[in-house]
């Protein structure tokens, strides 16, 4: 399982990327001003990193009850970033609505297109930092062979 400093590691160097990223997006998709955009963005990656924190540390613990490790199929990367973002969506569409001073509907819109960004930056940085700062009890195994199945 990850410490809990390579846990903070991982959560601000997500958000700093993604704010990187998806102001410009988001500015320019939604013919918003940057400085909204990334108010928007600041205060959406505050609760996420909150959020990311609470839910990789709960999610770990889960996967190393049901599987004995913690490391992720393709099939749970796509589950855990899913789930992530739902979440995430719930509580983030009426602060963007109110914000932007836009519908629940349009704020909807919005926030979907936020979350299938997040979805597929979620999974693509995940893996990479995964490959990047490994865990040592994962040098030279394969997935167990229940990783898989449990998520089918």
């Amino acid at each position: 399982m990850r410490s809990t400093s390579d846990r903070i590691r991982h959560a601000i160097s997500f958000e700093i990327i993604g704010l990187a990223l998806v102001t410009p997006l988001g500015a320019l998709a939604f013919d918003q001003p940057w400085s909204a955009i990334g108010i928007v963005g600041v205060a959406g990656a505050t609760l996420a990193t909150g959020w990311n924190y609470l839910y990789n540390l709960g999610f770990d613990h889960l996967m190393q009850r049901l599987t004995g490790s913690s490391r992720k199929s393709v099939a749970v990367r796509v589950a855990h970033a899913l789930l992530f973002e739902l979440g995430l969506l719930i509580v983030l569409m009426p602060m963007i609505a109110w914000y932007l001073e836009v519908s629940l509907i349009q704020a909807l819109a919005m926030d979907i297109s936020f979350a299938a960004f997040y979805v597929v930056y979620a999974f693509a940085f995940n893996w990479i930092y995964d490959r990047l700062f490994p865990l040592p009890e994962w040098q030279g195994k394969t997935l167990p062979e229940n990783a898989q199945a449990s998520i089918e």
